[in-house]
């Protein structure tokens, strides 16, 4: 499988810290910034660190950005220098751009003019936190989409003595149940029929509308 390339513009906090993680997991990390100091920080974690100016697009066409297969425009502060990095992107023909915004303003105008994904990660940090405060029985939440994820929780108290049939998941929650991790190993369990019996010990794994089932859970009404 081929390496996969991924450009970084801007080397703040965010910028700096998604440069590093993606040097870990055998990615071509070509990372770039006008401050010397940001530069310097990231050059022992990525393939390549260049001081520059991200809005010249001949800059990044003399570096060899187009060679890209994802670009991350992390600079968020601001909106001109973003939008004209999204552009430059553009302009080099890169498939996927990622890029920073820090209100809702900048997110549209990002998504105007070709971002692909637009991430506020103040916000986003705000409500995973707020999410893991209100969690009742979810354990754990891994994104599919932006709709379906895999869920696991531990089942409501009175559900324990009842069976999956009964229950009745898919009706009730919209929930397709593919496991069953059981005491005391915890391991994955997926051979079981409509006639298993929950224990409370047990933690349910099940593929849903993320956004559906936590509100569910949120408000206590699993029932």
């Amino acid at each position: 499988m081929a390496v996969k390339t991924i450009g970084v513009l801007g080397l703040g906090v965010f910028g700096s810290s998604i440069a590093k993680e993606l040097s870990d997991f055998d990615c071509e990390v070509l990372a770039v910034d006008l401050d010397v100091n940001n530069v310097d920080r990231v050059e022992p974690y990525v393939t390549e660190a260049i001081q520059g100016d991200i809005t010249d697009l001949d800059f990044l066409k003399n570096i060899g950005f187009d060679n890209c297969d994802v670009v991350v425009v992390a600079t968020g502060t601001s909106l001109e220098a973003s939008v004209l990095a999204v552009m430059n992107c553009k302009k080099l023909k890169i498939d996927t751009i990622v890029a920073k915004a820090k209100n809702k303003v900048f997110m549209e105008v990002l998504y105007a003019v070709g971002a692909t994904k637009v991430v506020r990660p103040e916000k986003e940090m705000g409500t995973r936190v707020a999410k893991n405060l209100l969690r009742r029985h979810i354990t754990d939440i891994v994104d599919l989409d932006d709709e379906f994820a895999v869920i696991e929780f531990y089942p409501p108290a009175r559900w324990v003595g009842r069976s999956l049939q009964e229950l009745d998941l898919r009706k009730r929650y919209e929930m397709n149940v593919i496991g069953i991790r059981r005491k005391p190993e915890k391991r994955l369990d997926v051979s079981f029929g409509p006639d298993y019996i929950i224990d409370g010990s047990d933690i349910i794994v099940g593929i849903a509308e993320s956004e559906i089932f936590e509100r569910y859970d949120y408000l206590n009404k699993l029932k």
